[in-house]
């Protein structure tokens, strides 16, 4: 994320200058400060621009291009220029570009329509469509803080494309940012007045403060008067407007003999509140009046004496040192030392209803824990069994604001460890920015600005969990309260007993079985996601509508290592021509190919010998020395020669893979090379014996044919016809022609050697020495 200089292009200047007439057509109206004069609010331009990335098509979360800007505060304006081209020299078909838009988080997307894990609550994304042009989105009065683009291309094609057949299609996306900020805002200070004059639809920008524990806000016009009678036109707009959905307030002023007022309640904590008035009278008439802002603030009951938690907490910290080596955390050291079996004793006496009186919630301290990258565990301080009342809330504060806590899944699991009784419930809401104060079975989890995920518990639900994958960026609020809906007597006599667990974990339970959790990077910012395996999907790898079974897994696994045994019918044959170094690489290659494809497989069944990068680059560089060593054969060039010609073309081979083990050439240049060595030797016996070569017309239609054509047909199995979903029937049968057509095309064995005369070398060395000295006394 940087901030463009002088070398914008035109296209960012077109666009700059667009956002200053629009920011002077909204300010063309003068306007005057507080004091009833002076200049106009100043606007200041920022521009933020991040590199360009290539598409991808969709297949799994990682496939996306995840952008991240932050928006300052008092940005009246922000406007996105989405960019998408084609790389240079791509004559490609054009392609629908997706676009998500999320504050806070990255944006949870679901292209597939894959299903989501069980109790998991996901809000839909804002997006767009777009196809290579130029896209403008504009966002008035944004929230402040991280904002997240991520795009991708439709979803992926099944077809498994083989590196350098075709010409990739490149496609480009960037997104720019640029916000127009007020430099000078108004702000309203609470229950005191503030006097505004505006002319015509002259906009004017406030903003407030909203401190910790306020439950409701209460914005008013006063003294309302326009050209002389008791006409407000006047639309206030509260709040800041967030994607994928906004909960700003929109209300217009009409008749002063009407209180004009808005009442929030829930505000969001510690965090300034926009306020934008827009007059909506005639030009040129002027609109005076006086606005006020007033809190409720409660007054919270806390966990205890800060001095008996701190002193408590030491002692966690000093007996820690001692419990290292078992490997206990704080959690269980609180628990042995009664931090985790009796709560600290809270301010006041709350051991009955009446204690509680005065306060507007039960504040719990929550100790953060830090597990790992993008892994925390948040613990009350008092332990996991805390007490909920029915006169108030339970509350626990949830710090996610570290910046890096947005890209895991937060889990919130309770535990009802006492008996009500009927009709009597625990609900509870977890909320960000501000807690709901207020819990009933009717009322919605909702606070002014958010809308929150509801839970609830009971003699029949004893046990709730609730996952929010990339929760945003912020303090959240986790409120229990005891409820008896019918009878409220009955609950001053009850209190309940609930365990709670609360966590941030990468993915979600690892993403089962069938999935592997990744950790992403864009920048400096991390996130993860799961990428499934064996036909399982979804955002946690737990849909199965097209899983494989155990024994399609099985099935595929025996059909990828079982046809490697193809190799024995060319490996017999090299042997029983004298073939040895050929048979020798036949049967390195049959061996690695087995266990490679036995250890890439996604399932349960699945044997890895050693590791899988290991066996892979072994397999591949069998497979390609393979087709080297049989085209040389074939040519027929002296023994010398072709030995120097296997062990050269072997490095080579095992160099190109090392660079680039997929791409195609690493397999047809060697094959090339010696295609050409073999057409050059055989034209120069055709030229030398004035006759076709080979020579006899069985040669060729009962073994060079037939293995030309098996090879052709393997090559456009593996090149043409592969997918995800048949890879194991198309690559099984490749397996079955390459292996059948070397058997064919191995040239027949030297007059002078009889069959299997490799064996008489091992098991005869004494007559092999006694031969050729009587051969040599002939000949003397």
């Amino acid at each position: 994320m940087g901030r463009a200089g002088v070398a914008a292009g035109p296209l960012t200047w077109l666009l700059l200058l667009s956002l200053t007439r629009s920011a002077a057509a909204a300010a063309a109206v003068p306007a005057t400060n507080a004091s009833g004069g002076g200049p106009d609010p100043l606007y200041s331009y920022e521009y933020f621009v991040q590199s360009p990335q290539k598409l991808a098509f969709y297949s799994w979360y990682g496939s996306t291009k995840l952008y991240h800007f932050r928006v300052p505060s008092d940005t009246m304006l922000l406007r996105w220029l989405l960019q998408a081209f084609k790389g240079p020299g791509s004559e490609c078909t054009d392609v629908e570009i997706t676009v998500h838009f999320r504050y806070g988080a990255p944006p949870v997307i679901n292209p597939l329509g894959t299903k989501f894990p069980a109790n998991t609550t996901v809000r839909p994304s804002f997006s767009i469509k777009l196809i290579y042009n130029n896209t403008i989105i504009n966002v008035s009065s944004p929230a402040p803080g991280d904002w997240f683009i991520a795009a991708h291309l439709p979803r992926s094609p099944q077809k498994i494309e083989v590196k350098g057949v075709a010409t990739p299609c490149t496609y480009i996306f960037q997104p720019d940012m640029l916000v127009l900020r007020l430099t000078d805002v108004t702000i309203l200070q609470p229950n005191i007045p503030l006097s505004q004059t505006l002319s015509g639809s002259q906009l004017k920008h406030l903003k407030v403060f909203i401190p910790k524990y306020t439950s409701d806000f209460q914005l008013e016009l006063r003294s309302c008067v326009s050209n002389g009678s008791q006409v407000c036109p006047v639309r206030l707009i509260v709040g800041p407007n967030t994607l994928p959905q906004s909960f700003q307030k929109v209300f217009s002023c009409t008749d002063q003999h009407e209180p004009c007022r808005l009442l929030l309640s829930a505000p969001p904590w510690d965090t300034w509140l926009q306020v934008t008035a827009e007059g909506r009278a005639e030009p040129n008439v002027s609109v005076t009046f006086d606005a006020v802002a007033s809190f409720t603030v409660c007054q919270p009951g806390s966990l205890g004496p800060l001095v008996t938690s701190y002193i408590s907490l030491n002692q966690s910290l000093n007996a820690s040192a001692a419990s290292l080596s078992m490997g206990r955390s704080p959690w269980h050291l609180g628990k042995r030392m009664g931090v985790g079996s009796s709560p600290f004793s809270p301010v006041g006496d709350f051991r009955n209803a009446s204690a509680l009186s005065g306060f507007c919630l039960l504040s719990y301290p929550v100790i953060r824990e830090e597990l790992d990258v993008v892994s925390v565990r948040f613990w009350p301080l008092s332990g996991s069994g805390i007490i909920v009342w029915s006169g108030l809330p339970t509350l626990f504060p949830i710090n996610l604001n570290t910046g890096m806590d947005s890209g895991s899944t937060f889990i919130v699991s309770l535990k009802l460890n006492t008996t009500l009784g009927s009709n009597i419930s625990v609900v509870g809401c977890l909320s960000a920015t501000s807690p709901v104060l207020t819990l009933s079975t009717s009322q919605n989890c909702t606070t002014a600005f958010f809308e929150g995920y509801s839970l609830s518990l009971s003699d029949s639900i004893r046990e709730v969990m609730l996952s929010v994958p990339y929760p945003e960026t912020g303090n959240w609020y986790l409120s229990l309260q005891l409820i008896c809906p019918q009878n409220l007597s009955e609950c001053q006599r009850v209190q309940a007993n609930v365990e709670a667990s609360l966590s941030l974990t990468p993915c979600f339970n690892d993403c089962g079985p069938y999935g592997q959790c990744r950790l992403l990077r864009r920048h400096g910012y991390l996130y993860a996601s799961c990428t499934c395996k064996a036909g399982w999907q979804g955002w946690s790898c737990t849909d199965d509508t097209k899983a494989q079974t155990v024994a399609q897994q099985n099935l595929a696994t025996l059909l990828l290592t079982l046809s490697n045994l193809m190799f024995l019918l060319p490996i017999t044959v090299a042997v029983y021509r004298h073939y040895v170094v050929e048979a020798s690489v036949y049967t390195y290659t049959m061996f690695f190919s087995t266990f490679y494809h036995a250890c890439d497989q996604p399932g349960v069944a699945v044997l890895c010998i050693m590791d899988y990068d290991t066996l892979q680059y072994c397999d591949f560089l069998g497979s390609v020395v393979s087709i080297w060593v049989t085209i040389l054969c074939m040519s027929r060039v002296k023994a010398f020669v072709k030995y120097v010609l296997f062990v050269l073309g072997t490095l080579i081979i095992a160099m190109s893979l090392q660079l680039d083990r997929r791409g195609i050439w690493n397999m047809m240049g060697p094959c090339l090379f010696a295609l050409i060595i073999m057409i050059s030797m055989w034209v120069y016996r055709c030229v030398n014996r004035h006759h076709c070569y080979p020579t006899s017309w069985k040669r060729w239609a009962f073994y060079l044919l037939p293995g030309i054509s098996l090879a052709f047909v393997a090559i456009a199995i593996y090149t043409f016809m592969g997918t995800n979903d048949n890879y194991f029937y198309t690559h099984s049968i490749w397996h079955v022609l390459m292996a059948s057509s070397v058997a064919f095309l191995l040239p027949p064995r030297d007059k002078n050697i009889e069959p299997w005369a490799w064996s008489q070398k091992l098991t005869c060395r004494y007559q092999l020495c006694k031969n050729t000295q009587e051969e040599l006394y002939a000949v003397t």
